[in-house]
């Protein structure tokens, strides 16, 4: 019975990883991308449930078949909000530069620290906090998520000084968000310093991607 069990499990959780697309291939042009693959992943998290806590066969086809339905239903919510959101936001934004990030779990709004800050600085430019002012507002039509703010910057420097800095800069767009009336306890910030970049440090242009604001939407599940 226990390896029956586990069998399932392994079953269920492969068409979970078969059902995500990965952020590189998420196609912007396909509005319900994330919706349908939300549905797919929460059916199968409802199945998985039902197929591991039932004792007998017909129990398990019960509870797997009524598990698939809320699941899919909760996981489309989820992916057609993420959707939707994603699609506002770039069609809201001044800047080009932002990136919008759509994982099918959480959106990342990336804002290169170059169009944010001076150098050395942790006071946001003047030109981007209208559009800062319009992601709050988006945070707060969506109001069940809660939203990271995380700080990065390059390998310039000391690490110790980096880590300082970014934890600055991500309090300052922190307060713009809040002041914005993104409620505070939805809210949190964080520094990473140098220690998470996502291009060569070697390079100039990799260190202009390192340097960056990323604000994490994350749906409440």
């Amino acid at each position: 019975m226990r390896i029956t069990k586990i069998l399932m499990a392994a079953t269920a959780g492969a068409f979970l990883l078969a059902a995500c697309t990965p952020p590189e291939q998420y196609n912007p042009n396909d509005p319900n991308q994330r919706t349908r693959e939300g549905a797919a992943v929460g059916a199968g998290i409802g199945a998985l449930a039902g197929l591991i806590s039932g004792d007998t066969a017909k129990e398990r086809r019960n509870r797997a078949l009524g598990g698939a339905i809320i699941g899919g239903i909760a996981g489309g919510v989820i992916g057609n909000n993420l959707d939707k959101q994603a699609a506002e936001l770039a069609a809201s934004f001044d800047n080009g530069a932002i990136g919008i990030i759509n994982t099918g779990n959480e959106l990342i709004v990336r804002m290169p620290q170059d169009i944010l800050f001076a150098t050395d600085s942790a006071v946001v430019s003047s030109t981007l906090r209208g559009d800062l002012q319009t992601l709050a507002a988006s945070i707060n039509r969506y109001p069940d998520t809660t939203v990271q703010v995380i700080g990065h910057t390059d390998n310039t420097g000391t690490a110790a000084y980096n880590q300082t800095l970014s934890e600055r800069r991500a309090q300052s767009v922190a307060a713009i968000l809040q002041g914005a009336g993104v409620a505070g306890y939805r809210l949190q910030a964080y520094g990473r310093g140098e220690s998470e970049p996502i291009a060569s440090n070697y390079t100039a242009e990799g260190r202009a991607q390192n340097r960056r604001v990323d604000i994490i939407i994350r749906p409440n599940r």
